[in-house]
């Protein structure tokens, strides 16, 4: 009877371990899109080292090898060599299920989004598990050997998901396509239905116009003031958060299009050469905006020419009498527009403060679309935020706070010190080290440390990975003294500003700063 509730006790608890790791690497595949070279990326940051190089998880690599050498003397050894392994097992998996559902109740548990896939993937991990488990149960009397087949599992869990993951991609590929295939008949059907109306002549276009705009940077906010602004005047369909990729856009070209729309807005995202090519192929934009290109995802594209080829694929696809639109504040853009030869503008030339090219994108297509100065200056007034991706807040002590946290890259972490530089009091960024860089993340966050040297009092790197860079930048300018240090707890940094910053001091949370230290420093006291 005690070896039965032994059983079900060690069983149970690394059953709900088993839910835990299924939900993270689910999330984290998801997080990076299901890209391999996305995903495999993660595993060079300090994060991504920390996943298998913690005391946890050593742990368990040594209860696993003890467990071997404990099998060759079966005979020789006293049991309490055998008890005293699967008690330290037992607390373990304790103490995992307990933080499990500790981060329940905290919402701090990381679990992928809710989708058709992810759920597909969740159960097929869980039979998997289930399977398992009482295949071992029926092979094996001794508690012992069960325990370490439990172990086994668990050690090698986080490559069994993911194997799932990809035993599942070429389904993946197949209802890929397939949507693919149903949005391009879907597309073509809508320009059919436009072409035969009665009314068409009496609108400004016979077809759907369709926006496409892609870069390494500005292509949600460009996307958010082109769409509220061309509603004022036309039928707007614009894709939603996220909905960038071969299947975001045709599930909106699928759900969302209606003949009605006469004006389709189309984020477009690629991490490898031939994205654009593809997506440009089921949207079929006529207008084409270039928003920014650097360093972002050298990782996966492999080198800075390749994101440059990637990028002006849009460009290359649009039909003859289509029209190019370039961010004339960045240098390969301005290259790029040198060389295209259809219809083509250079805009945001006269923007003073971060993003500002992005609006001033949106008004220059918006302007080629016929929309007149009344209409435009109307339209931007019912845009919120007009400082792209960062908000402005009031904190604790009256500590003045600007929220860039969306998302980060090269270009916009330097317009962001840029702008912190116009603020009076003490400057504080406090931001992680930027990832998928490839090969340019040494230079890069060199550059930025150097940056940051010029604008900050303060900064406080949240990750490992290229705080030496940084720390290394910052002291290029020996004319200014600036404090960079290396916090990763919430608590810390936050006890850090406390005694550092007074009011009217101004912090920059750039790229993804824990959520724990924004909402402390956002309540007043």
């Amino acid at each position: 009877m005690e070896i039965i509730f032994l059983f079900i006790l060690i069983g149970s608890l690394w059953f709900i371990r088993q839910i835990k790791v299924i939900l993270f690497w689910l999330y984290l595949w998801q997080l990076k899109e299901y890209h391999i070279g996305r995903f495999f990326d993660h595993f060079r940051t300090d994060k991504g080292k920390k996943l298998f190089l913690n005391w946890l998880f050593i742990s368990k690599v040594a209860l696993l090898f003890y467990a071997l050498a404990l099998s060759f003397y079966p005979k020789f050894l006293p049991w309490h060599f055998y008890a005293t392994w699967v008690f330290v097992l037992t607390a373990v998996y304790f103490f995992e299920s307990v933080k499990f559902f500790a981060n329940i109740i905290l919402k701090k548990t990381k679990k992928p989004v809710p989708t058709q896939k992810t759920l597909t993937l969740i159960l097929a991990n869980l039979f998997f598990t289930i399977f398992f488990a009482f295949s071992l149960f029926k092979k094996i009397d001794y508690f012992y050997w069960f325990s370490f087949g439990l172990l086994s599992f668990d050690v090698l869990s986080s490559f069994l998901v993911s194997g799932i993951v990809l035993l599942f991609q070429p389904f993946a590929v197949l209802l890929r396509n397939r949507i693919i295939k149903k949005a391009k008949e879907k597309r073509e059907l809508v320009d059919e239905l436009r072409s035969s109306s009665p009314f068409a002549n009496a609108r400004v276009f016979k077809d759907l116009i369709v926006v496409g705009i892609t870069g390494s940077y500005g292509k949600t906010s460009t996307k958010e003031f082109l769409a509220t602004i061309l509603s004022e005047k036309f039928r707007v369909l614009k894709t939603k958060k996220h909905q960038n990729s071969e299947v975001g856009i045709s599930q909106c070209i699928l759900n969302d299009l209606k003949p009605e729309h006469e004006v389709f807005v189309c984020e477009m995202a690629a991490y490898n050469k031939g994205g654009i090519k593809l997506l440009c192929g089921i949207a079929k934009p006529k207008i084409g905006i270039l928003t920014g290109i650097n360093e972002q995802h050298m990782a996966t594209f492999g080198s800075q020419e390749n994101i440059i080829k990637t990028k002006y694929e849009l460009i290359e696809n649009l039909p003859a009498d289509g029209t190019a639109f370039f961010n004339a504040k960045n240098r390969y853009c301005q290259e790029l527009y040198q060389k295209t030869q259809i219809k083509k503008f250079l805009y945001g030339e006269n923007a003073t403060f971060p993003g500002e090219e992005n609006i001033l994108g949106a008004v220059a297509v918006a302007k080629e679309l016929g929309m007149t100065d009344e209409e435009i200056i109307r339209a931007t007034g019912k845009i919120e935020n007009k400082l792209s991706g960062i908000q402005l807040k009031k904190g604790a002590n009256e500590i003045n706070i600007i929220d860039a946290t969306y998302s980060a890259n090269p270009d916009g972490v330097m317009a962001h010190l840029e702008y912190l530089k116009t603020f009076p009091g003490r400057k504080v960024i406090i931001m992680p080290c930027l990832i998928e860089l490839g090969r340019a993340s040494k230079e890069v966050h060199g550059r930025i440390g150097k940056k940051i040297a010029e604008v900050c009092d303060l900064a406080i790197i949240t990750t490992k990975d290229r705080f030496k860079e940084i720390k290394d930048g910052s002291t290029s300018l020996p004319q200014k003294v600036v404090e960079v240090l290396f916090i990763e707890n919430p608590k810390e940094i936050f006890e850090k500003i406390k005694s550092f910053c007074q009011s009217g001091d101004i912090i920059l949370l750039e790229s993804r700063v824990p959520d724990l230290l924004i909402k402390q420093l956002e309540v007043s006291n």
